[in-house]
């Protein structure tokens, strides 16, 4: 079986990978225990296909000092121990050619063309792999058709500032939407598979 690659994008109405402060967005909704709809359909329901994430250097130390289970608070929400429990155990590649010291259990670095790495990791025996990092890497995942689906969540904010998803490409990239929901706070999430001749 092939192993399926998505990509996760972060964004807000203009395309740029930020995470800006709106009305609810520093709200809870619903039991505080349990994850939302944007976080079910990204994370949760993918513990159990899921064994690599690839980030960007970045993306990796950000997620590493933030969402390892060492470094949880204990008023953190039990979804969120349980979200670091899985990213300490998945398979973790880095892409960097300046990080040394991964100081995560079960990561590895790699570097060097881009494609020339997803299709070693397809090639490796495991369940399907996320591509887990900002703008820049997304973009190559888009530039050169490398990923087979992509999760959106796009939030409610025209923030004209931080880097951008939308960049030129040399050739349009067309999608199917298999999905798509709003969020209480006027998220919108959104689910796209690759459409290839």
């Amino acid at each position: 079986m092939t192993r399926k690659i998505t990509a996760n994008l972060y964004m807000t109405l203009d395309g740029r990978g930020a995470f800006p402060k709106y009305p609810g967005s520093d709200l809870p909704t619903g039991d505080p225990d349990e994850p939302d709809e944007f976080f079910r359909s990204m994370w949760t329901s993918r513990y159990d296909d899921v064994t690599t994430v690839i980030m960007g250097r970045r993306s990796f130390v950000g997620h590493r000092d933030v969402h390892s289970e060492k470094n949880r608070k204990p008023k953190d929400p039990k979804f969120m121990f349980e979200y670091s429990r899985f990213l300490d155990r998945v398979d973790k590649v880095c892409l960097s050619h300046r990080l040394k010291n991964l100081g995560w259990e079960n990561s590895r670095l790699m570097k060097g063309d881009l494609a020339t790495i997803i299709n070693k990791l397809k090639r490796e025996k495991g369940g399907n792999i996320i591509a887990e990092g900002g703008p820049r890497l997304i973009q190559e995942f888009i530039r050169r058709d490398l990923a087979d689906d992509y999760w959106f969540l796009v939030m409610p904010v025209i923030y004209g500032q931080g880097p951008q998803y939308w960049r030129s490409l040399t050739q349009q990239r067309t999608l199917k939407l298999l999905s798509s929901s709003a969020m209480p706070y006027g998220e919108l999430v959104l689910h796209y598979s690759s459409v290839r001749k």
